[in-house]
């Protein structure tokens, strides 16, 4: 699809609107809004100001969007409903990754993959600007893997506990760690480890089950999901593991995304090098068992996004530059995957 096809006001006539991330070093255009239309997903022109848009949250109550720059000199930009600008501010870090806001809208977390090190900010609600200094946590640890883990490197973060508890996951430390927060000023009380993953496994990513004390440990360079009984206290015990690869498969592959759909009754996690979407069943008790691998549609899958009031799986496959469809089945089974819409250097996805 050619980018600038379609003027900006088709976009915002239409009910279904998507954004795109993407890597400029990797030939990204910007953030590309996407627009669904009878015959697919469409992108329209390119905002050439948003770069390196490598994720985003957007607050439920007024639509404004937190999209981080990630450089070497992290910052998070500030937008309202249409993509307005209404300001930016530093990450405190390099290279942010992750985002995440608070059950009330009222924090705003941010993980440093380079520096090792999450952010935190009390946010007006009103103007989804920040209020007062953000609150640092610099992570400590290290891993095996020495060309991975010579450090710390927090990749995604969680709020819990109705805000007062964040969870940082971190790929270079093979930890979870938990930072204990004061709801109404983000002061962060303390930190610890809420659970200490094997070494030199690299987690990831974390997606917690809709009705279950369970969560989901992606981990990149295992290529794992542990499975996690989160404690009252906010720890967590693993039950269990499960690879996210055939068995058969020998070649160098990482996971990068997990999600749970909104029943809880699947898991699906990205495969980069192998190239796919592993499809889990949840049980009763939230253990997984495997129902299928689907080719991704293009080659490094990083992110993927559950559509399920359309039937549809959208994945960002970040080498090949391309965001593909695969149509998602009412029993939670992926079908074979389409090209969908060439962008490059897509990386993220989002609602």
């Amino acid at each position: 699809m050619a980018f600038g096809a379609l003027p900006s006001r088709l976009f915002a006539r239409n009910a279904v609107e998507l954004i795109a991330g993407t890597y400029a070093r990797e030939g990204g255009p910007g953030l590309v809004p996407l627009a669904a239309r009878p015959s697919g997903w469409v992108a329209g022109r390119p905002l050439d100001t948003i770069r390196n848009a490598s994720f985003g949250v957007r607050a439920s109550a007024n639509g404004i969007r937190y999209l981080l720059d990630e450089q070497a000199k992290g910052r998070v930009g500030v937008y309202d409903r249409g993509l307005q600008p209404l300001g930016d501010f530093s990450t405190l870090g390099s290279d942010p990754c992750h985002a995440a806001l608070s059950p009330d809208g009222g924090m705003l977390a941010v993980a440093n993959y380079s520096s090792g090190s999450v952010a935190v900010w009390r946010i007006d609600r009103a103007t989804g600007r920040p209020m007062g200094e953000a609150q640092l946590a610099i992570h400590a640890g290290g891993g095996p893997n020495r060309a991975r883990q010579a450090g710390p490197h927090a990749h995604w973060v969680g709020f819990a506990m109705g805000g007062k508890l964040l969870h940082a996951v971190d790929l270079g430390a093979d930890a979870i760690f938990a930072h204990v927060l004061d709801p109404r000023s983000g002061e962060i009380l303390s930190s610890s480890i809420a659970y200490r993953a094997p070494a030199g496994s690299g987690p990831r990513h974390l997606a917690r089950h809709p009705r279950l004390r369970i969560a989901y440990l992606v981990s990149e360079l295992a290529n794992t999901v542990t499975i996690l009984e989160e404690r009252p206290d906010g720890t967590f015990a693993a039950k269990g593991s499960v690879s996210t690869l055939p068995a058969e498969f020998s070649e160098t592959s990482t996971a990068a995304h997990i999600a749970v759909n909104r029943s809880g009754t699947r898991l699906y996690v990205s495969n980069r090098g192998h190239d796919s979407i592993a499809v889990f069943a949840i049980d009763a008790d939230g253990e997984l068992n495997l129902l299928q691998h689907v080719g991704s549609g293009g080659r490094g899958p990083r992110l993927f996004l559950l559509l399920e009031e359309r039937g549809e799986m959208l994945v960002a496959n970040q080498r090949s530059g391309n965001v593909s469809r695969l149509a998602l089945g009412k029993d939670g089974r992926l079908g074979t995957a389409a090209y969908g819409t060439a962008i490059p250097g897509v990386v993220f996805l989002s609602a």
